[in-house]
């Protein structure tokens, strides 16, 4: 049943238009942060949105029944990764200010179903070792990029935080490459 779901084109154009409304607001969220930011960083600031539009370049290709492994890799990685981080920051927000705007709960709920529809999608993309090792470089640059080079998402609160907060985002991007891996490995590829 559910494989079907997923696999139902009304679904899949359904989920596209929401991934794609969701990639524009997730980009003129980042509007302020982009107008300093300088022009080489520029592509790796976005960060959700980015994850986001790769997933809805996904759901073109799987309208036209194509894959795209590369962005395939890319999407699953990045969705996880990106999903679960925004998840954890608001929450951490909210624990160190005592509150959060109703902006911070709907980036937790968007985010958390960011990283699982990434996920559910594994059993129909075509990713093979060297496109989860072309999304793993992607991924641990742009950590790189945002926590050595100082261009992360701006989260006011969470400033002082930067250090343990790049740990922490390293080891999840080692967390969603390996998920990614096993999830999308032949032999042990899940079946809905």
């Amino acid at each position: 049943m559910v494989k079907y779901i997923l696999q139902n084109q009304t679904f899949i154009l359904i989920l596209f238009i929401i991934n794609l409304f969701g990639t524009i607001y997730g980009y003129i969220w980042y509007e302020s942060q982009l107008a300093i930011t300088p022009a080489i960083f520029l592509i790796f600031v976005p960060d959700s949105p980015t994850a986001s539009l790769f997933f809805t370049f996904v759901l073109f290709f799987f309208l036209l029944k194509k894959n795209a492994p590369y962005i395939e890799a890319l999407a699953m990685i990045t969705l996880f990764k990106y999903g679960v981080w925004a998840v954890l920051m608001n929450i951490l927000t909210l624990v160190v200010d005592g509150s959060l705007s109703w902006q911070g709960y709907m980036l937790i709920a968007s985010h958390g179903a960011m990283a699982i529809q990434g996920l559910l999608y594994a059993p129909f993309y075509k990713i093979r070792l060297r496109h989860i090792m072309v999304a793993a470089v992607w991924t641990l640059h742009n950590d790189i990029i945002d926590y050595v080079f100082e261009m992360m998402p701006m989260y006011g609160s969470l400033t002082d935080y930067m250090n343990e907060i790049g740990y922490f985002t390293f080891w999840l991007s080692i967390l969603s490459i390996m998920i990614a891996y096993v999830l999308t490995n032949n032999k042990l590829k899940i079946k809905l």
